[in-house]
């Protein structure tokens, strides 16, 4: 039951001929009106539709029921609600002469340069099942680097290195040089030298790559079982009090450990 201030504020269509208590209207949206369902009655006009309008704004053929445009990309600069001038085929070269200039624009050049790194890093990511947290870090770093202007005169295949490599690190979860390198095809004084300019810039706080960074994955890697991994852990942290050990590459020793442990089991 209502109470009285909602029978007072609430409003009942009724059909005037029918007079039921629980009218039957149907709202004929193609036609803007109300109607009664059983007389016919004509109650109400030019109501507004509230569904979704599913249209298609395709240029070409095609079923396109988009209603908004993409999703906001945290990565990139400005409201994103650029408009793009496409290539058409017959307008005498108008939209074709358009298109170029609107490409020749600074900004529109910064975003197609953030938008081509990314999809490198997406994609070179994607090879190595690299999670997308890794991911998004190195995409933040490579927004950092190419805001600054930290990338002019490096490669740019340098700079996607780098990027990777860090946000592995900062992620917990380091890979070596060489595999960074095997992933990039950029050779390792390359990425050395570049990550030696840009380190500073990244204000890295993480500390150098150790073996036990590797054992875990070198150990999922190779299949290997639990047993291994526990019996090279110990072994790892015994070797890290050996004199002879320090200064030794991470990845060698590691290897080692796993290699000593597998013939122990």
């Amino acid at each position: 039951m209502l109470n009285q201030i909602d029978e007072q504020f609430s409003v009942r269509l009724v059909c005037r001929n029918c007079r039921d208590e629980i009218p039957n209207i149907i709202e004929d949206f193609s036609s803007g009106d109300l109607v009664c369902g059983d007389c016919g009655l004509v109650l109400g006009d030019r109501i507004v539709d509230t569904r979704s309008e599913w249209r298609t704004f395709a240029d070409s053929e095609g079923d396109d029921p988009s209603r908004v445009g993409n999703s906001a990309n945290p990565f990139l600069d400005g409201d994103q609600l650029d408009t793009l001038i496409v290539r058409g085929n017959n307008d005498a070269g108008l939209s074709r002469h358009l298109n170029r200039t609107q490409g020749r624009a600074k900004d529109q050049q910064h975003q197609s340069a953030l938008i081509h790194g990314y999809q490198e890093i997406t994609a070179l990511c994607g090879a190595f099942d690299i999670p997308k947290s890794i991911v998004d870090i190195a995409k933040q770093l490579y927004k950092k680097v190419t805001d600054e202007n930290l990338q002019r005169g490096r490669s740019n295949d340098a700079v996607i290195a780098v990027c990777i490599f860090q946000a592995c690190r900062q992620s917990g979860a380091p890979r070596t040089f060489k595999e960074i390198c095997a992933l990039t095809k950029v050779s390792l004084k390359e990425v050395s030298r570049t990550l030696k300019v840009l380190k500073d810039k990244f204000k890295d706080d993480t500390t150098l790559t150790s073996s036990k960074d590797l054992l875990e994955r070198f150990c999922s890697n190779l299949k290997l079982d639990n047993e291994v991994w526990r019996i090279a852990t110990i072994l790892n942290n015994s070797a890290a009090d050996l004199e002879n050990i320090s200064g030794k590459n991470p990845t060698s020793i590691a290897s080692a450990c796993i290699f000593m442990a597998s013939q122990l089991v």
